[in-house]
């Protein structure tokens, strides 16, 4: 018994590590993203430390975790930079996005 437990909480230990959806609040927080100034779906602070998700601008095919391309219309999701109370800590990087 206190085997199938141990190998129980072990199970629930790595699911819980290794499963990152990628999503908050139900939103997927890769595709096309518009800037906005009110109404947000998502209201984002920049940090240069202890991010939540490292965010790659690119200019086509947002396909991966952490990849947002800049729209005017037609977003997947729309956010609002704020300086406090943040859903969300976006690191700018160049390469390796995604969930922290």
């Amino acid at each position: 018994m206190k085997y199938k437990l141990t190998l129980f909480l072990l199970l629930i230990a790595f699911t819980q590590v290794f499963a990152t959806n990628c999503e908050i609040n139900g939103i997927k927080l890769f595709g096309k993203v518009q800037f906005v100034t009110s109404f947000p779906d998502l209201k984002i602070q920049y940090v240069d430390s202890f991010p939540d998700i490292k965010v790659e601008f690119v200019n086509s095919f947002p396909n991966s975790c952490g990849q947002w391309q800049k729209v005017d219309s037609f977003p997947d999701f729309k956010v609002q930079v704020v300086t406090s109370f943040p859903d969300l800590k976006v690191k700018k990087v160049s390469s390796f996005s995604g969930m922290q």
